[in-house]
């Protein structure tokens, strides 16, 4: 749901919207207990998440500022014009631009949130940093590891706190030959591995847009196979007639997995979203919202975008 500038996602909440009816729509067919957002614009004062709270009926909300739109003052991109949103610390177009939101049926426990998003990429253990001018010095003195950000937010459940790992990493794309944006994905997946190495929180779900396919698609593909193979985690699988019903017959993989619909002469379909629970869950269902045929949801999710949700139900 992200907007062409700042304020204007706050005002679409507040009157009739085809694409924010339809993403209404599919969360309230869904009712999730805790959901996750990527692509939602963020305002310091938080009147665009309250707003979303109530339109989306969930009474708990939560949001940092993102990196998206974070200015560096630096030429991340190498084309010598400063100020563009490429020049970000995360692509965007204003500070606040496509970040994330949490809402939930359960209390935030906020004063514990972890948030990870100011970390340097060069001081990810085991960083791969792009070689020639984008990875100079004096970028990596200030570019940051994630390009919205990387949180830890535990929350109040019953039978004890439920701790999500949310991100949404960049593309895999959008580069030159130093491929920034390949390994900066790569890394903004491998933190998780590093807090689980060292830091893992109890009853943890990772969750959010990896933008990375574990068979399809651009990127480092293998990085997202070894971390589906992890054993801490569980690898639920969601899959969906809609998927299946839309395959990509060139495409590898399992198509009733994927998570987004993007055209065929693009990335096509591909498993990009995750809801990866700790392996001291008990999972009990998991899917992906997209229906096949004359399902009335269909056109909801047509209009609300590419992106499908990705739900997991979980017992302790």
């Amino acid at each position: 749901m992200g907007r062409d500038g700042p304020g204007l996602l706050l005002r679409d909440l507040g009157r009739d919207d085809p694409q924010i009816d339809a993403v209404s729509a599919i969360v309230l067919d869904t009712n999730a207990d805790i959901l996750l957002l990527t692509d939602v614009d963020h305002d310091h004062d938080g009147l665009t998440l309250a707003a979303l709270a109530r339109r989306l009926n969930y009474p708990h909300g939560f949001a940092l500022a993102p990196n998206t739109g974070l200015p560096t003052g630096l030429d991340l991109d190498g084309n010598s014009t400063l100020g563009e949103a490429r020049d970000a610390q995360g692509y965007g177009r204003f500070p606040g631009d496509s970040g994330l939101a949490i809402l939930s049926r359960y209390p935030i426990i906020a004063d514990d949130v972890q948030d990870l998003s100011a970390m340097l990429w060069r001081d990810l253990p085991g960083a791969t940093l792009p070689e020639g001018p984008l990875g100079s010095a004096d970028i990596m003195a200030v570019q940051r590891l994630s390009s919205t950000g990387h949180w830890i937010v535990p929350i109040a459940a019953p039978g004890g706190p439920v701790t999500l790992m949310t991100y949404s990493a960049t593309p895999p794309v959008f580069d030159g030959p130093e491929d920034r944006n390949g390994l900066r994905n790569r890394d903004e997946l491998r933190l998780w591995t590093h807090i689980l190495d060292h830091d893992a929180p109890q009853d943890f779900i990772i969750l959010g847009n990896a933008n990375l396919d574990p068979a399809d698609g651009a990127g480092y593909r293998a990085a997202m196979q070894t971390f589906l193979a992890d054993p801490r985690i569980i690898d639920p699988a969601p899959d969906s007639p809609g998927g299946l019903a839309a395959a990509d017959p060139d495409h590898a993989g399992d198509p009733a997995l994927d998570t987004a619909d993007w055209p065929d002469d693009g990335p096509g379909n591909l498993r990009v979203s995750y809801v990866l629970p700790a392996v001291t869950w008990s999972v009990t269902g998991a899917g992906v919202v997209w229906p096949a045929g004359d399902d009335p949801l269909a056109q909801a999710i047509a209009v609300a975008g590419p992106h499908r949700m990705v739900w997991v139900d979980i017992a302790r």
